[in-house]
């Protein structure tokens, strides 16, 4: 059986998704769970590899086992073995051809900023603070020049496998309530660190140290040292996989 699973997680503990041989992540405690449920070893192919600290509402992985658990139950049985800080929320049958990287049509991240002179201790490991006031309606125009499909090799950190670094970007919106202020992403794929980067680069439009058009040049200059700072990972959250019916 091919069974899609969704995930949500809180990454406060884990150093990121992927398994790792010295660290405890995400995968490694799904595994375990999932190899108990089974009473055998388990192994899942994951949808996208997110780092230390970074959350998840919808990461998605594929369990190849035989089981005669009914599917709505699955995730029921997988979460009685699993840590308070993750949870599978949705089981699915797949396809044979299915692949939980390649089949993906796009994915949306969103990027939580607290803006406030004082920290907020219960939100420390869930958002970026910035004490100098940002400009929403600035980052709002430095969206727009996001959208649309560009190489957006200045919005990638060094140690990238990618084969190539043009993206297609559907969607950068900007959400502001009281001291929040919530940047969704949607693409059709994203390379490393992409997204917190560009989080970097709006905080920089919005402290005024960068003007809006000048997105259009860091992203022809296809040079990283022209845009912003690597966000921390701690603000960001995979909301969503979208995939191919």
């Amino acid at each position: 059986m091919n069974i899609l699973l969704t995930i949500s997680y809180d990454g406060t503990n884990y150093f990121g998704w992927q398994r790792q041989k010295n660290q405890i992540t995400v995968q490694q405690r799904l595994e375990e769970a999932l190899s108990m449920l089974m009473k055998k070893d388990i192994e899942v192919r994951g949808a996208s590899r997110t780092d230390t600290g970074v959350h998840a509402l919808g990461q998605a992985a594929l369990l190849k086992t035989e089981t005669s658990i009914p599917i709505e139950k699955v995730p029921y049985a997988i979460n009685s073995f699993l840590p308070d800080d993750i949870t599978v929320t949705n089981a699915r049958f797949v396809n044979d051809d299915f692949h939980p990287q390649y089949s993906v049509l796009k994915k949306t991240y969103q990027y939580k900023i607290l803006n406030s002179e004082f920290k907020n201790p219960k939100l420390r490991n869930y958002s970026e603070f910035i004490r100098q006031p940002l400009d929403i309606e600035k980052i709002k125009e430095a969206c727009k020049y996001f959208i649309g499909t560009h190489d957006f090799n200045a919005f990638c950190a060094s140690g990238s496998t990618a084969k190539t670094t043009v993206r297609t970007i559907f969607d950068l919106s900007v959400f502001k309530n009281d001291d929040i202020i919530d940047i969704e992403v949607t693409g059709n794929g994203f390379l490393y660190n992409m997204v917190r980067i560009i989080a970097g680069t709006l905080i920089y439009v919005g402290i005024g140290r960068f003007e809006p058009i000048f997105i259009n040049e860091i992203i022809e200059s296809k040079d990283r040292t022209l845009a912003g700072k690597t966000a921390g990972p701690y603000g960001l959250t995979l909301m969503k996989i979208y995939y191919k019916e």
